[in-house]
């Protein structure tokens, strides 16, 4: 494929290609129609033919081309293949394109210091377990880097102290970035305010700006409530104190914290799924 590639790669031989699908032609013939000297058009045809593109023979005092189809049928279908997966209605890429319209009409607005404060996002998750397993989930730096990340990314720092005025650090790098030789995603840094085991966790937290000061302060209230399948969980942000560059990560929220919450819920399911099996087995070994 790399050397189909690099042959094609060449607008004069691209030229070739596209009048030997039209028919086959001889060397001197190609060479007038694409308006070049012969002893050029003869390397370029012969590197198409080393990659497999074309094929030639001789016929008495000329030497005839003519285009292979099944690599380009090949090459269409590889094509065709990375376009379906960059534009799979749930990957990377259109979260991607989320996010772009988000950041474009974010940006349009944001004037002055100040220009998001009072904004909200309210976010509902009914989850598998119970208040207490969830509270875990929501507190414990071991079980919150497991899912307090959009997709496509990793924590690579995280510190939670659980009561109130207790610190927060959240870093979080590339998913792919393995030896963090990347710069980082994001930063951001944040307060304990209110801790009622199970039942409410209030905190304020605030993304840092490559400058180092803070794009804006998050006010985030999640409240906990048992339902018959698990717990409801309920989470609020209010924006304050928001600056002129925080329209970057005003536009990220939604669809951030939202992927975050999607991630918990999935850990939770599948857990509740496990201690369920393991259940049902042992209570048929029993009988």
């Amino acid at each position: 494929m790399d050397a189909l590639l690099t042959a094609l790669a060449d607008p004069a031989r691209w030229r070739l290609v596209g009048l030997l699908a039209e028919r086959p032609r001889s060397v001197g013939v190609l060479a007038q129609l694409a308006g070049a000297r012969q002893p050029q058009t003869t390397k370029h045809l012969q590197t198409l033919e080393r990659a497999g593109v074309v094929t030639s023979r001789r016929t008495g005092q000329r030497r005839i081309y003519a285009l292979r189809p099944a690599p380009l049928r090949d090459l269409a279908a590889t094509l065709s293949r990375l376009a379906d997966t960059a534009t799979q209605a749930d990957g990377l890429r259109a979260t991607y394109d989320h996010y772009g319209e988000s950041l474009h009409a974010e940006r349009a607005v944001a004037g002055e210091p100040g220009w998001a404060d009072g904004r909200s996002f309210t976010f509902h998750r009914p989850l598998a377990g119970s208040p207490e397993l969830v509270w875990q989930h929501l507190t414990d730096p071991a079980l919150l880097s497991r899912w307090w990340t959009p997709d496509g990314l990793r924590v690579s720092e995280l510190h939670f102290e659980v009561r109130p005025g207790g610190r927060i650090v959240l870093e979080y790098r590339d998913a792919e970035d393995a030896d963090d030789s990347d710069v980082v995603a994001g930063r951001a840094e944040g307060t304990v305010e209110e801790v009622r085991p199970a039942e409410r966790l209030i905190y304020r937290t605030s993304p840092v700006l490559p400058d180092g000061s803070p794009a804006f302060t998050a006010h985030v209230d999640l409240g906990l409530c048992p339902s018959d399948t698990g717990t409801d969980l309920d989470a609020h942000w209010l924006i304050t104190d928001s600056a002129v560059d925080s329209a970057d990560f005003i536009a990220g929220i939604e669809i951030g914290f939202g992927q975050s919450l999607d991630k918990l819920a999935g850990i939770l399911a599948a857990a509740h799924d496990t201690d369920t099996h393991t259940h049902t087995t042992n209570a048929r070994s029993t009988k």
